[in-house]
């Protein structure tokens, strides 16, 4: 047996970076103090979601590794609870500007860095203008509790990201995010077509999967959103282990034993029947050029 306690979390965020941090550490202290393991936080957590609009003054917001707040302050912190944590922040390297998460096992240490890979593009969700798209290929690690990959909001739409991070030997899958409203489409609610896709790549990898959303009503010049929560855990076979509401700052932890997942992700034989020698479709843009 090899059990895990994982946690999501969901919060609200102002221009208050202090106040934002320290949300932020509560809510980590609290999800230790529960037994959780691998502690989620949401996307972009030090600030509001600056993307709802197109703003050059918020560039100014990316900041190197070594000089980023949040950065700092929870790989501390992670050493002092003894927990995984994964931090999101906007990175400034050199003259590109990424949305990134730096990993941090449980005495602190720095395992790796992800950059986010799909850029969306919609009104409100305005990140091709702030991020250049990832450079850093999907990255899994092995922490304290076992192997860790990460994708981040936009990527969790996507089969080819949670797919890639099972290959490369994940045993846990955890996504950032931050998504709400459609300022483009008022009557369209997309929180359940979004959870369903998650279960979707934690059923069909056969592991589980930790999704943590921001909450509350956020808005910049003429364009306004409402974050939907929703944070939720889940099982190896895609099972909602945990879920929070739409408006509520919650914490949530579920625990998971990962040798038994694998016994699972083994057995059942869709890693074995595989054939990637037919999946050449998957790596082209309209279904029909040959890579390269």
């Amino acid at each position: 047996m090899r059990p895990v306690t994982l946690a999501a979390t969901q919060m609200s965020c102002s221009w208050d970076v202090d106040e934002n941090i320290a949300t932020a550490e509560a809510m980590v202290r609290e999800a230790a103090e529960q037994g959780a393991q691998m502690i989620l936080l949401q996307e972009l957590f030090e600030t509001p979601y600056f993307c709802l609009t197109e703003d050059y003054a918020h560039l100014e917001l990316a900041k190197p590794m070594e000089h980023s707040r949040v950065v700092s302050h929870f790989s501390a912190l992670a050493g002092e609870l003894g927990v995984v944590l994964p931090v999101s922040y906007y990175e400034e390297a050199g003259l590109a500007r990424f949305n990134s998460l730096e990993i941090f096992d449980a005495d602190g240490s720095h395992l790796g860095k992800y950059r986010k890979t799909h850029i969306p593009q919609f009104p409100g969700y305005e990140e091709k203008f702030y991020f250049s798209p990832g450079d850093t290929g999907f990255q899994v690690v092995q922490t304290r509790f076992g192997k860790l990959g990460c994708g981040i909001c936009w990527d969790q739409w996507f089969p080819e990201t949670a797919r890639s991070l099972a290959l490369k030997g994940a045993e846990v899958l955890m996504f950032p995010t931050a998504i709400g409203s459609e300022p483009a489409y008022p009557d369209l609610d997309s929180a359940a077509h979004w959870r369903m896709t998650m279960q979707g790549h934690s059923a069909a990898n056969i592991m589980p999967l930790v999704a943590s959303n921001r909450i509350g009503h956020e808005a910049q010049s003429n364009i306004g959103m409402d974050f939907y929560g929703t944070s939720f855990i889940t099982g190896y076979t895609g099972e909602i282990l945990a879920e929070a509401d739409r408006q509520t700052r919650t914490v949530l932890t579920a625990t998971v034993d990962l040798d038994e997942a694998a016994a699972y992700r083994r057995n059942w034989g869709v890693f074995r029947d595989r054939r990637p020698e037919t999946y050449g479709t998957v790596a082209t843009l309209d279904g029909r050029r040959a890579a390269g």
